[in-house]
């Protein structure tokens, strides 16, 4: 997709997804055989439902139908939300994955993985694991110490509240029994 078509539909749609309060992430047209895949990526601070990226889809699809941004060639419309393991580009990103598990790649050839504790103006405060039974270690990145971070998905990640509140149950339940 050529940069001025890129940009013609960013300002095409933007306008459409600001409207649901809803951030334009991303704008992409690929080739899938003889059709052309517009993949939209749509993003809040609270997510975004089926819902919501249904309308988008039927507002963005009446936007195209009266104007002739994709042309007349066939395309297949695809309005989605980041996947899990999301890239962080933006401030904002970093702010929405504050809790979470990164990955990021720095600016030294160094890689780090870290939970985002908080984000500011200038950068994160990170807690690094610890390694074989130590305990996990505070840790700032600059912004401009990261080269590109990515979330991690975390499949087991164990929460010390529900922990604590499930052996209480089973704690419980064992007395009775």
């Amino acid at each position: 997709m050529s940069t001025t078509q890129s940009e013609r539909l960013r300002e095409l749609l933007a306008p459409l997804v600001s409207a649901r309060e809803l951030d334009l992430e991303e704008v992409e047209v690929t080739t899938a055989g003889k059709r052309r895949v517009l993949r939209i990526v749509v993003d809040s601070d609270e997510g975004v439902e089926l819902d919501e990226c249904a309308e988008v889809s039927r507002a963005v699809s009446e936007k195209l139908d009266e104007t002739d941004a994709m042309g007349g060639a066939p395309y297949v419309l695809e309005v989605t939300s980041p996947g899990a393991d999301r890239p962080l580009t933006e401030h904002r990103h970093y702010v929405r994955a504050t809790g979470r598990l990164m990955k990021a790649q720095l600016t030294d050839g160094g890689e780090l993985v870290a939970r985002i504790v908080a984000v500011d103006d200038e950068g994160l405060d990170l807690e690094v694991p610890g390694v074989k039974g130590r305990k996990p270690t505070s840790r700032r990145l600059a912004f401009g110490e990261i080269a590109k971070a990515r979330v991690e998905v975390e499949f087991n990640r164990k929460s010390d509240d529900k922990a604590a509140v499930a052996t209480d149950e089973t704690d419980e339940s064992q007395e009775e029994a």
